[in-house]
């Protein structure tokens, strides 16, 4: 395969290890300008982005999940909401915000990151919210734990496309 998008899918793996190496200001941007370009129903662009950097934050998120140490050990971590206020179609505008968390993956992976999505604090979403004194039309959707990685051994399986694939028409 030479196709640099394709490749960067393929790589792609959760990383949950990282190094205490900061992301620089520009990477930063570069990933959550990844993340504003995704796809949305009529363009509405219903995400919207809190970017925790500092320990003491990053400790209390973490606290809300069980799933808090790559929070604690990512140089950054964004969370990713939607605003109920401007979404038109609860599904579409939910899997835009997958859509989101995807792009902002992989941009992470193309500049040498390693990043996880985690869902499993979805359900202390009030706390979030309360965290960062943002109002209920703030949806929490995932956060996305960021930093070098500390070791690139992850792997991965995916089905065959044969178990995959219903029919071809």
């Amino acid at each position: 395969m030479n196709n640099p998008v394709l490749e960067t899918i393929l790589r792609r793996r959760s990383v949950r290890h990282f190094t205490e190496e900061r992301l620089s200001e520009e990477d930063l941007n570069s990933i959550l300008e990844a993340g504003r370009w995704a796809p949305s129903g009529h363009n509405h662009q219903p995400w919207r982005f809190v970017v925790v950097e500092s320990s003491e934050k990053k400790d209390a998120l973490a606290e809300l999940t069980r799933y808090g140490k790559p929070i604690q050990a990512g140089a950054a971590c964004v969370v990713v909401f939607l605003d109920t206020d401007v979404c038109y179609d609860r599904v579409k505008d939910a899997q835009s915000a997958g859509a989101v968390l995807q792009n902002m993956l992989l941009a992470a992976e193309a500049l040498g990151y390693g990043a996880v999505w985690l869902g499993e604090i979805l359900k202390n979403q009030d706390k979030v919210r309360s965290l960062f004194d943002l109002p209920e039309s703030m949806d929490l959707q995932a956060v996305v734990a960021l930093g070098r990685p500390k070791h690139r051994n992850q792997t991965s399986e995916r089905r065959p496309l044969e178990e995959l694939v219903l029919g071809r028409y």
